[in-house]
């Protein structure tokens, strides 16, 4: 358990020949321990390559080109192992290193020129006082947000990371925040905690401050974890231990879950040739499932 781009997608990849066109059906992408338990991450890059931490080892991070078809991208040094994987609008990829109190990232550059990557991984922003920084969340100004769960203690904090690597403290002793989302018009942002089963939605203005917290929804049972959202504004979000992923409208209406296979959703992408795909990482199963959707990903640009 424990990013939001703007691009033009050029996609005739392995990664988009989703096979089942029945929309909310899951079905498995990646087997099986394909990953470790610490699968989570999942994001989508503007070719339309799906990436995820902890690819048959932890600390590093797999490129998943295709069904069953994953490579390894990069091992991270200094002991640093992934969460969150968000792109800005450039290709940049972002890294939420729990371990070390980061935000790593690796340029579109050296992310296009490929081979050995270990040491083209920097640290974009790092504060001591961070628990272990969890999810990322990106406004199209590049600004990042990142959920700063401390489980023992079932609290969490919230942070800003400006395009400098700043990281100024938004809110402290939360519940444990996880998932963390930029609505479509980048006014509105989203946090969820996990142990509490609460979703929060602030407004959200141009240089990322926030204001009028309020309750969007709240579960009864089952945990919290990543979550995205669709271009209508609708969230998808991982339900911990119910196996389903809920659909949530800005609204704070329920409009749907999806079941899926395993029980232990962490995270969610969307993907494919039409931004209509979503892949989701499993924990206990160290794999991926996918469905199809009937509203693109808001991270999917035309």
């Amino acid at each position: 358990m424990k990013t939001k781009f703007i691009c033009t997608f050029v996609l005739v990849l392995a990664t988009n020949q989703v096979h089942s066109k029945t929309l909310f059906e899951a079905t498995d992408w990646v087997t099986d321990n394909t990953f470790t338990t610490g699968v989570e991450g999942p994001a989508v890059d503007k070719h339309g390559d799906l990436y995820a931490v902890n690819f048959m080892q932890q600390g590093t991070i797999g490129k998943v080109t295709g069904k069953d078809e994953v490579t390894k991208l990069v091992s991270l040094k200094n002991g640093s192992i992934g969460n969150g994987i968000r792109f800005d609008s450039e290709g940049n990829m972002y890294i939420a290193d729990y371990v070390n109190h980061n935000v790593l990232t690796i340029s579109a550059v050296d992310l296009a020129k490929g081979g050995d990557l270990s040491t083209k991984v920097k640290v974009f922003a790092h504060n001591a006082k961070m628990n272990q920084p969890n999810d990322l969340a990106i406004m199209d100004n590049g600004i990042l947000f990142a959920s700063d769960p401390n489980w023992q203690h079932s609290t969490g904090n919230l942070w800003r990371i400006s395009q400098q690597g700043e990281t100024p403290l938004l809110e402290a002793k939360m519940g444990t925040t996880n998932g963390v989302e930029v609505s479509p018009d980048n006014n509105t942002l989203y946090v969820n905690e996990s142990l509490q089963r609460k979703v929060w939605r602030y407004d959200l203005d141009s240089k990322g401050n926030v204001s009028n917290k309020a309750l969007l929804i709240e579960f009864n049972e089952h945990g919290l974890d990543g979550m995205r959202t669709d271009k209508q504004g609708n969230l998808y979000i991982a339900r911990y231990g119910a196996g389903v992923i809920a659909v949530v409208s800005a609204k704070g209406e329920l409009i749907r879950e999806i079941k899926l296979k395993g029980q232990f959703p962490t995270n969610v992408a969307f993907g494919g040739k039409d931004g209509k795909t979503v892949f989701v990482t499993m924990q206990k199963r160290g794999a991926i499932e996918m469905f199809n959707v009937d509203v693109p990903g808001n991270a999917f640009k035309q």
